[in-house]
């Protein structure tokens, strides 16, 4: 059965007023908030037929209702509007224009802007490097003190990491050493590189000047490039929501942030089945499990769909979906044209 529009209509205020009060909501409200031009009875009515169809739920405690997951998909693939006024998103590209850091520091960036201005969680999740091998490693000097180090796969993925030494560190260390670990590292595994690295500590020691700071520099990147696929800002935002003052509810939140296996199942649609999933007419995806919703975008750094991020915002199925989406939207084509600018 497709929904009529005076159900559309309802589900929209619906979703609107829930997410604004986090209160279940009956046709009194809907009557006498959002002028909507049908009577009380027609409205519980269509409420009644939307709840057999699935699209809302009754709490046991309250005559109202609130949206189910399909629902909130559907509100989002058909009923989202435009919600970045002019100011904000002049404000957030006059941030990109100021900064002359790398792409994960921009992304890392957009999660704290994100998380600040919906009072929600806010991640990335950066391509998976578990199936990926060391191709070649290559440093440059930015001053005695700096170096900027770019790791590159064999998939074509590259990482940058930044170096800075305590001590100064000559040019032909960094050659040596960086030769040394092209040699004996090329074609290993991601996550091997830490274990690997430690094995070419004698050979290190024996061969670069000032190894103990470029060991540990090249040991933390390693690390970082092997497991740091997943990051969040701002997640302590969940305990003020009203969904999460259930102790129970909020820890089993909590572990949606330390695994980024489960995340990357649910963004890939290779989970249980258990959730609903949507796609807006901009590419955004959203993913309902259980009482939790993940919103996502891609960050297309190149051609190659492995080498891709995502930039998401995470907290409970009830949120300003037409804010966020427009938030990830803006903040992830802005990241795309600043590293086509900066190449």
């Amino acid at each position: 059965m497709a929904l009529t529009q005076r159900m559309v209509d309802i589900l929209k205020a619906i979703v609107d007023e829930f997410v604004a009060t986090a209160e279940p909501v009956g046709s009194k409200t809907l009557v006498d908030k959002y002028d909507l031009p049908y009577s009380s009875a027609t409205i519980r009515n269509d409420m009644a037929t939307l709840e057999s169809m699935g699209y809302l739920e009754k709490p046991h405690t309250s005559a109202g209702r609130i949206p189910s997951n399909k629902g909130y998909q559907y509100y989002c693939e058909h009923l989202l509007k435009k919600d970045m006024d002019d100011e904000v998103r002049y404000a957030l590209a006059n941030i990109f224009d100021r900064r002359s850091a790398n792409i994960e520091d921009a992304i890392k960036e957009s999660c704290k802007i994100v998380s600040e201005m919906t009072n929600l969680a806010s991640g990335m999740l950066g391509p998976d490097a578990k199936n990926q091998t060391l191709e070649h490693i290559k440093v440059f000097q930015i001053d005695p003190k700096t170096a900027v180090c770019v790791f590159i796969t064999d998939t074509g993925h590259t990482e940058n990491k930044t170096f800075n030494f305590q001590d100064e560190v000559t040019i032909d260390d960094i050659e040596t050493c960086t030769d040394i670990l092209n040699d004996r590292l090329k074609g290993t595994p991601i996550p091997e590189l830490p274990e690997r690295l430690e094995s070419l500590k004698p050979i290190l020691t024996k061969s670069v000047q000032r190894f103990e700071m470029l060991y540990n520099a090249f040991a933390g990147a390693f690390v970082k490039f092997a497991s740091e696929t997943l990051y969040f800002e701002g997640s302590s935002n969940m305990m003020y929501q009203p969904e999460y003052a259930d102790i129970e509810k909020l820890k089993e939140l909590t572990k949606f942030f330390d695994d980024s296996k489960l995340f990357r199942s649910l963004v890939d649609r290779q989970s249980s089945g258990t959730e609903v999933v949507a796609v807006t007419p901009r590419g955004t995806e959203l993913v309902w499990k259980d009482d939790i919703a993940i919103v996502s975008n891609e960050i297309r750094l190149s051609s190659n769909p492995e080498d891709n991020a995502r930039l998401m915002v995470v907290g409970p199925r009830r949120m300003e979906y037409s804010r966020v989406v427009s938030l990830l939207d803006f903040l992830c084509r802005e990241i795309e044209d600043m590293f086509n600018q900066k190449g």
